[in-house]
């Protein structure tokens, strides 16, 4: 059904029928997408901005509850808790956020946000400084999403059930997302902006790189647009290993909600195993299946930080002084998806945009120093074309570091004019 634009606000009834009409006369192909779909639960007036947050569940076969490592530090805190009505949700279960002005802005192409790992919708998107840390010692209270709106956009967000997991469910949450926005507005296709981990779930999804069971892309998407994407993708964690060990191993007082590339380490003496927290699914645990995913190697091009305590060990796996691991090589041929997704491409229909920042200084963060970067991603790897049919444009922002790609004004305003 082809939506007729004028100047006036539909009411509020008009927007019901469109939703309706759009259920009921939209095309095979939307109505196979939400036919599995279910809404659980509906938070009006949420706050931050957003309309409204709703929680649907996919019905699909093959979704999981991933596995959450088991002292909490995984777990949906704040806001998302109440969504997901669980801690530790399953991974067919994700949230759709709707930012005020879905059904009235005057653009053509709705917009959905994905946001990346250890991260939600709200701060992401809405609120930089929720949680306190924004990649700047002073944090705004309003993001992407408001500014979008602002200039007219209908703009929504995906929220994924687990932080650090697995792209692949993440992808299908994301095709899910689409198919919902274009029946309740009438329209064929979505604009998708993805910043971090969240660009490998879209890329994903666009390039048909899924389960046995998942569905494939459905020809919905005009444009992409990824902020400090790692689409070369990357080897921090093995690059920078002790000092990730120190911040997560709860034997050597960590808590950070990240993975280690080790699986014992001495803390105080004693050496211990966090099967749960290693990249590589052992011993029945697998809890950061989604940063797996991400890994290539850049030792080739940047070398190995060796000023940190066993470096050789660390990346390229074996016994150290303090660590045993099984290294970078082993990590990436467990599943990393970046060649994979290379070699699929995105669609030349998919019109594909790069943001790169340029600013390897994030306070409070381990500062990935190697090469030039935006303190977590290279910038060779945020502006990676490889398997790119279309690139719109590509722009290094050398200021920003890899938080603030997704707030800055500079940021903000260079995504508006990509969208067009």
């Amino acid at each position: 059904m082809r939506r007729i634009r004028t100047r006036r606000a539909p009411t509020a009834l008009a927007v019901v029928l469109l939703s309706l009409a759009a259920l009921l006369l939209g095309t095979p192909a939307s109505r196979a997408a939400t036919a599995s779909l279910t809404l659980e639960a509906a938070f009006p007036a949420p706050g931050n901005g957003w309309a409204k947050v709703e929680r649907y569940l996919d019905t699909t076969p093959g979704f999981r509850t991933e596995q959450f490592p088991s002292d909490g530090r995984g777990d949906q805190d704040g806001a998302r808790r109440t969504y997901f009505g669980t801690g530790e949700p399953s991974s067919g279960r994700f949230l759709l956020y709707s930012a005020a002005g879905w059904d009235t802005g005057g653009r053509a192409t709705p917009v959905l946000l994905v946001h990346g790992a250890n991260d939600n919708a709200d701060r992401a998107w809405a609120n930089p400084g929720e949680s306190g840390a924004c990649g700047a010692a002073s944090c705004p209270s309003t993001g992407l999403a408001q500014y979008l709106a602002g200039t007219g956009h209908r703009v929504f967000a995906v929220g994924f059930a687990h932080k650090h997991g697995d792209n692949l469910l993440q992808a299908q949450a994301v095709g899910d997302a689409i198919a919902l926005i274009r029946a309740r507005l009438g329209v064929p296709q979505v604009d998708v902006v993805a910043w971090s981990k969240g660009e490998v779930a879209a890329r994903a999804y666009v390039s048909s790189v899924r389960p046995s069971w998942g569905r494939a892309y459905a020809g919905d998407v005009r444009r992409l647009v990824t902020l400090g994407g790692p689409n070369g993708g990357l080897d921090y964690v093995y690059a920078h290993g002790w000092s990730f060990d120190l911040a997560t191993w709860p034997a050597c007082g960590g808590s950070a909600n990240a993975p280690s590339p080790h699986l014992y380490m001495t803390c105080y003496g004693t050496y211990t195993a966090q099967p749960c927290l290693g990249v590589l699914p052992t011993g029945g645990y697998d809890c950061y299946p989604g940063q797996r995913q991400l890994l290539a190697r850049w030792d080739g091009k940047y070398g190995v930080d060796t000023t940190a305590q066993d470096w050789w060990t660390t990346y390229y796996g074996g016994q150290g002084f303090y660590t045993s691991g099984q290294g970078i090589q082993a990590a990436i041929d467990a599943g990393s998806l970046i060649a994979p997704l290379q070699q699929a491409g995105i669609p030349p229909a998919v019109r594909t945009y790069l943001l790169a920042g340029g600013s390897a200084d994030i306070p409070g963060v381990l500062d990935e120093n190697r090469g030039p970067s935006d303190g977590i991603v290279f910038t060779a790897s945020a502006l990676d074309t490889t398997g790119i049919a279309t690139v719109g444009g590509t722009r290094l922002l050398s200021g920003l570091n890899h938080l603030e790609l997704a707030w800055a004004p500079e940021a903000e305003s260079q995504v508006d004019a990509w969208l067009g």
